[in-house]
């Protein structure tokens, strides 16, 4: 199968003052290259600072590579082709309480993207918004609520459609269920998987949290200190990691390295 999403050797190099007169160079991210096949669910982890943050607003457009190469279905993407790619490749954060204009409600919040991209009228564009508040496990009523009386759990699912709205091809996760609780972790991460296969979506998920990646990852990307250090598919990885990183990430979440015993769907979330 062809590639959806190609990274190509993509680096972000930052300046830093350490003094009046001198400043330091370093790479927050260099020479990352992976391939992301449609329907499929990449994993980015790594210690807090090895990059993947940087990795994934690289990939969304937020901030421009230093260097690399990202293409989408053969197309190249440029920085700053920003009503492009916001079509086709949508972010969701990791704290809905920051992503959002308090002053509106829900419908504009979601109507926002739609006007700045999209030729749609504004019957259509209801239209839109009331079927993705449905898709994320809201009522259309939702729409006329302010964001701001919503709880942690609502404001996360009107994210998720703030990024489906577009319909896009590549969500982007940036640890976005961290601060949710256990039960609302499992609703969420189901309704994502519920989501990928009727919309055939391809997910990047970047976090720590190892019991949802070893649900939802088709495959793992390792980082450390702004270098892929290890890649390859889930339960190999969890089961036997090459590199000392992933080793001390997996044994540091379930106490272990994993094994095949280990793969039962009811200990995802642990």
């Amino acid at each position: 199968m062809s590639a959806l999403l190609q990274v190509n050797a993509l680096c972000k190099l930052f300046k830093e003052r350490t003094s009046f007169f001198e400043k330091r160079e370093f790479y927050a991210v260099k020479d990352i290259s992976f391939s992301l096949e449609p329907q499929k669910t990449l994993a980015i982890i790594g210690n807090n600072g090895s990059g993947k943050s940087t990795l994934a607003k690289m990939i969304v457009g937020i901030s421009e590579p230093t260097s690399g190469q990202l293409f989408l279905n053969g197309k190249q993407l440029i920085y700053g082709d920003y009503q492009y790619r916001a079509k086709y490749i949508r972010m969701v954060f990791q704290d809905p309480n920051f992503s959002f204009n308090p002053r509106l409600n829900v419908g504009q919040i979601l109507d926002v993207p739609l006007r700045l991209t999209t030729d749609l009228d504004e019957q259509a564009r209801n239209n839109r918004i009331f079927d993705t508040l449905r898709l994320v496990g809201l009522y259309p009523d939702h729409a006329n609520i302010g964001i701001n009386t919503m709880s942690v759990s609502q404001k996360q699912r009107v994210a998720l459609a703030q990024a489906l709205i577009l319909n896009p091809k590549v969500i982007i996760a940036d640890d976005a269920l961290g601060i949710l609780d256990a039960s609302v972790k499992t609703q969420l991460v189901n309704l994502m998987l519920d989501i990928q296969e009727k919309r055939e979506i391809s997910y990047i998920y970047v976090g720590q949290h190892l019991g949802i990646i070893k649900h939802i990852a088709d495959e793992v990307l390792v980082m450390d200190e702004g270098k892929m250090v290890e890649f390859g598919n889930t339960q190999t990885l969890f089961c036997s990691p090459q590199h000392e990183v992933t080793r001390r990430l997996v044994e540091g979440f379930f106490g272990r390295v994993l094994d095949k015993n280990s793969w039962q769907p009811a200990d995802w979330a642990v």
